[in-house]
């Protein structure tokens, strides 16, 4: 009998997850990840470690499996809460989900699972796993996606290895939400209706601005309204000697000062805000909301424009340095000069876009065929060919 850990979160997806592995006739264990002590930074109400943990052992209870808690709030903090204070602190936006995944979720708790002499460790992911032949007759597997697209959730395991992707299981990727939910309510879980988590991974809802403010200090800046007539490059592009060079000058990002807008406000930190964002500008009077189109962490400015079609918010070129481009599928990697037609995407949820991968000396770039809103440094850019994903890298 194969023996699978569970990692259960306290929510309805891994219990369901845990409950087919049982049915499927799998030794089950129950294992609860605590990540983070500090309450102060959470919203209490809404999905706190603690309330999780006690959903967790009442579902590992009901379903008769074995059950505990590990704390791997140390991991955490330096593998995750660092890496999210210097990627902010840098005007970057980061990803903390994709990094729990692939730095605690896919590798301590799985080294940890693989030490209770587990076969698999499983999630409640909406994804799928597979494994094919390639032509050299080697052993690979997919990473897809989950058969509800209301709920996919691969982009968030595209950092995931293939020695990973061999000791994991994905249960519930077959099913839809209101599936997972009707086997959880015929079972009487006490997860069965719970809210989903809307918070970072296995720690809740945080007040994001509560959370930077540990480390990184309030400090009052300016906001600058761009308007839509600045011209971000000459219209006259230069004529460019190749390919490269083209991507290259696409994939620039725009460069604003204050005197090419007017002050409209003051912000607390040019760190706490992102580009896109829209709540928490405070500024009135405008004809359409404004938009934080850039932030200079440096200068602590953040400039706006109005309306959701700003220019400013729109590229179609992003560049993935080559030590931050990763295949899922190393097979399939393009050589250098090479290109690949891909689907994409640059945040979750987002719908999946057309766009042609080129390698080349300078890295990855990822060419859209329609520009893109509010494409975030720090942020994950995830390409997929048909249903599978099979690179990511981080956008510089």
């Amino acid at each position: 009998m194969k023996t699978v850990v569970v990692g259960l979160s306290g929510g309805v997806d891994s219990s369901v997850a845990a409950y087919l592995l049982k049915e499927q006739g799998y030794k089950v264990i129950g294992l609860f990840m605590k990540n983070w002590h500090d309450d102060s930074v959470t919203i209490s109400d809404d999905c706190p470690w603690l309330d999780d943990s006690n959903d967790a052992m009442l579902v590992a209870e009901k379903l008769s499996i074995p059950f505990q808690t590990v704390d791997l709030s140390k991991e955490y903090k330096d593998k995750i809460v660092d890496y999210m204070f210097k990627e902010y602190k840098s005007g970057r936006t980061p990803n903390p989900d994709i990094l729990c995944n692939r730095e605690i979720k896919f590798d301590i708790f799985l080294k940890i699972a693989l030490s209770l002499g587990a076969d698999f460790v499983a999630t409640g992911h909406y994804c799928r796993k597979n494994s094919i032949k390639t032509t050299t007759n080697s052993q690979v597997y997919q990473l897809l996606a989950g058969k509800d697209s209301n709920k996919d959730q691969s982009y968030f395991l595209c950092q995931l290895s293939q020695e990973q992707l061999s000791k994991t299981l994905f249960p519930i990727g077959e099913l839809t939400k209101p599936e997972v939910r009707r086997i959880a309510t015929c079972l009487n879980l006490v997860t069965a209706e719970k809210k989903d988590s809307q918070g970072l991974c296995f720690i809740g809802k945080v007040r994001l601005p509560d959370f930077l403010q540990q480390q990184l200090q309030v400090k009052e800046g300016k906001i600058i309204e761009i308007p839509d007539s600045f011209e971000t490059y000459s219209l006259s592009q230069p004529d460019f000697e190749s390919v490269e060079d083209e991507l290259a000058f696409k994939a620039m990002k725009p460069k604003y000062s204050i005197s090419d807008g007017t002050l409209v406000g003051t912000h607390q930190g040019a760190h706490y805000f992102t580009k896109g964002q829209r709540k928490g500008l405070a500024v009135g009077g405008t004809v359409a909301p404004l938009f934080v189109i850039d932030t200079d962490v440096h200068t602590n400015v953040i400039y706006t424009g109005q309306g959701k079609n700003h220019p400013g918010l729109y590229r179609s070129v992003l560049l993935v340095k080559k030590t931050d481009v990763h295949w899922v599928r190393p097979d399939l990697a393009i050589p250098l000069g090479g290109s690949l037609k891909v689907m994409a995407r640059i945040r979750y949820r987002q719908a999946l876009e057309p766009c042609c991968l080129y390698l080349t000396s300078e890295g990855l770039y990822v060419a859209f065929d329609s520009p893109q809103s509010a494409i975030s440094e720090g942020q994950f850019v995830a390409w997929y060919l048909g249903e599978e994903l099979v690179g990511s890298g981080v956008i510089s």
